[in-house]
């Protein structure tokens, strides 16, 4: 079959227009309301985050960017809900680490958190503290590993929750020093912080957050930290890997799109996202939350991503840890 010159432009033409339509939509972008899905309830620290993004895109951008709260299945009923939509920009993810690790810790999800989401930016990565109980005898990151393999499978150390970052960070410790201590499973971080407090439990690998307030008020002894440095807000409190090398434990907050979202609608909103945790007022309310402001943009944040899910899925093989 012989292919006319005017054929050829008609076809070469028709090619193009739907590359133009999307360059015209990401050029008009936001045209309409946006919304940001959150995978946990209202009032928790990843609502107040999104809650937080949301206003400062509403303010710069010129629509509302409105959060919707998905809870359940750890967050994965909201991330599966963003995979599946429309790759346009006006569906977003409030993404943590916890993204990462479920990519492992569930078995059948239908959707990857690597391969079916743009990263967009991170804002902030969340420190966590371990801390026990005031009637446990001990001062330091090595004396409770002394007096956990003293009194192998007696010691009681508490968590969120099967998969919840308090359990992560157990497992992760749990790994490193070889101390065998009974996992106790609570319904969230407040059950299990309340029981920390009665002595119902002894330890705590929890969020910075959750216990910076009962350290404070000296109901709460505070061991080590698990950034890689010592915390300004515990400056006192020394990192679980000065005694524990390697260890590091963090949970990043940012925005995700579809994968195949236009390139410069991500870069518009990455570029805005960026902006907000470099703002003196947003870094002060971050800081406020117990965490450290970590503005990434979409690349830096991409390689995030990817490094936690390669990091949690070893822990989590080698811990054999199943979601229940």
């Amino acid at each position: 079959m012989i292919i006319s010159r005017r054929h050829l432009i008609a076809l070469a033409a028709g090619a193009a227009a739907p590359i133009a339509a999307r360059s015209a939509h990401a050029q008009s972008y936001p045209a309409r309301p946006a919304r940001i899905i959150s995978g946990f309830p209202p009032g928790g620290i990843s609502d107040t985050y999104a809650r937080l993004i949301g206003q400062w895109l509403s303010e710069h951008l010129g629509q509302q960017f409105i959060v919707e709260n998905r809870p359940g299945a750890g967050g994965n009923l909201a991330a599966e809900a963003v995979a599946k939509a429309e790759p346009d920009g006006y569906t977003l993810l409030l993404t943590t680490s916890a993204d990462a690790w479920n990519a492992t810790l569930y078995s059948n999800l239908n959707f990857n958190i690597v391969h079916d989401f743009a990263p967009v930016a991170c804002i902030s990565r969340g420190p966590g503290a371990l801390v026990v109980n005031p009637s446990v005898p001990a001062n330091s990151v090595a004396e409770v590993i002394a007096y956990a393999k003293a009194n192998p499978g007696k010691v009681t150390v508490a968590s969120a929750g099967i998969g919840s970052a308090p359990h992560m960070y157990w497992e992760l410790f749990r790994i490193k020093t070889g101390v065998d201590m009974v996992h106790v499973p609570y319904r969230g971080g407040g059950p299990a912080v309340a029981d920390l407090l009665g002595g119902q439990v002894q330890c705590y690998i929890g969020t910075t957050a959750a216990v910076i307030g009962h350290i404070k008020a000296g109901k709460l002894r505070p061991l080590g930290v698990t950034t890689t440095q010592r915390l300004a807000v515990l400056p006192d409190v020394p990192a679980i890997a000065e005694t524990v090398p390697g260890y590091e434990a963090t949970i990043y907050v940012g925005i995700a799109a579809p994968r195949g979202s236009p390139a410069a609608i991500v870069d518009t909103l990455s570029k805005q996202i960026v902006a907000a945790a470099f703002d003196p007022k947003m870094m002060a309310r971050i800081t406020e939350l117990g965490d450290t402001p970590e503005p990434l943009a979409t690349p830096a944040f991409e390689k995030l991503v990817v490094a936690e899910a390669q990091k949690w899925a070893q822990v989590i093989k080698t811990a054999g840890v199943r979601a229940e």
